[in-house]
């Protein structure tokens, strides 16, 4: 049924997608050159279904916004896509998707016929979410649908180890369509809104695993930015380093974690868009993301530097940005639950600091050493309009994180609850 709503987790999502999709749009406006109509009317397009995807609450409609996505995201990166290999970059993304969408189809049946088959159903084959949290769901069917979906929103995430078509895209697609991929989680939404509350006992069961695979995508994605010498690439392997951190957050099956880590793929929205704006406007002055290409840019693009700056310290979670809340309230649930993985997650903090702070100190510091960085413009009227937006959101959200955390906050304890039935059981055992 087409069965639209939104509670204190999607309700986050709708906005900030409307924002990123303004901010896109504004920034595109110089440097989208080849049929700049097209290109506004299927970032609208991808705005569209997006918002589908987050109000989605039955499961089949879900599904078929969730597979239009590719849609919009495909032209966007075979048509407007910045590198050489950006049609073999796209036909990577499309297949990955398409894998991970024939086990997100299949666990969906699973959950339909077994609401078909419970008592009390009248043999109705439901695909609403409601609906199906109101029936129990037998033990060995909620291990299988776990790891459909989870298989599923992994790849969409990108979560470790299903990682590998993200620096790919973030390389060789547009800025736009870079900015919805890490700036829009929809992977991590998944977990939040099917996996979570459909098979609960399930995932309370594996979430030490997907603790595990957090942690390791944590540290694997930190090292690998570490010496990563493009900008596009380390912010490809940042963002899986941050879903890391966040799958650790909703594995830690408390209330303090998962929110956490809502707030933290809210705060990466800002943070990770902030980021590859920076990318997109050093590209398109200097023609490469290369750090060894830049150095002074800060000389000649004062503005672009102090966006970049603002960016940087929110992405290594700085007390007064958006990313510190999320970050510290995620490692303060993984602590009451996974007190050794947690203490290795700390020590990726001075990591990110290493990589982001490294990458700002060659970009933007010491003596301007190429011609094309000393005739470098800083922002023009409208990227400077998408900074200013994209800093304070930043800083606002950092110093005022209340009023996000009480938005979620009921729709979170009952998720939590969920997790924590009182036989301790998986149903039907």
């Amino acid at each position: 049924s087409y069965h639209l709503a939104v509670d204190g987790v999607s309700v986050l999502f709708l906005p900030l997608t409307a924002l990123l999709v303004v901010v896109v749009m504004l920034t595109s406006w110089s440097s989208v050159r080849h049929q700049p109509k097209a290109y506004l009317m299927t970032v609208l397009g991808f705005e569209t279904v997006a918002m589908g995807v987050f109000a989605a609450v039955d499961l089949v409609l879900f599904f078929v916004f969730w597979e239009l996505l590719l849609v919009p995201t495909f032209i966007m990166l075979r048509v407007w896509g910045t590198g050489a290999d950006r049609a073999r970059a796209a036909l990577k993304y499309v297949l990955y998707m398409l894998v991970g969408s024939a086990g997100l189809l299949l666990g969906f049946i699973l959950l339909g016929v077994n609401h078909r088959d419970a008592p009390g159903s009248g043999g109705e084959l439901s695909f609403d979410l409601l609906a199906l949290m109101d029936v129990a769901v037998p033990s060995g069917t909620q291990t299988t649908v776990f790891f459909l979906l989870a298989f599923a929103f992994a790849l969409k995430a990108p979560m470790f180890p299903f990682h590998s078509w993200m620096p790919s895209a973030l390389l060789d697609g547009p800025i736009g369509m870079a900015v919805f991929l890490a700036g829009l989680k929809m992977g991590v939404y998944g977990f939040l809104r099917f996996v979570m509350p459909l098979v609960p006992e399930a995932f309370a069961a594996w979430s030490w695993l997907i603790a595990v695979l957090g942690v390791v995508a944590i540290l694997f994605g930190a090292l690998v930015a570490l010496v990563e010498p493009n900008l596009r690439r380390l912010l490809a392997f940042s963002s899986v380093s941050h879903v890391g951190m966040a799958m650790l957050g909703l594995a830690s099956l408390n209330t303090q974690g998962v929110q956490g880590a809502l707030f933290l793929i809210i705060s990466l929205g800002l943070t990770s868009s902030a980021m590859l704006l920076v990318a997109g406007f050093i590209h398109h002055r200097v023609g490469s993301t290369d750090v060894a290409a830049l150095g002074g840019l800060a000389q000649r693009a004062p503005a672009l530097a102090t966006f970049a700056l603002i960016a940087c310290l929110s992405a290594i979670a700085l007390p007064g940005t958006t990313g510190f809340p999320g970050e510290f309230l995620v490692l303060l649930g993984a602590f009451r639950t996974y007190g050794w993985l947690a203490a290795i997650a700390v020590l990726t903090v001075i990591l990110t600091a290493s990589y982001v702070l490294v990458f700002y100190q060659r970009a933007f510091n010491g003596p301007v050493t190429s011609p094309v960085v000393d005739a470098v413009a800083d922002l023009g009227p409208r990227e400077a309009v998408a900074a200013v937006v994209t800093g304070l959101a930043i800083i606002v959200f950092g110093f005022f994180p209340g009023p996000v955390l009480e938005t979620s906050r009921e729709s979170v304890d009952m998720l939590i609850q969920r997790l924590d039935p009182p036989a301790g059981e998986l149903a039907g055992d």
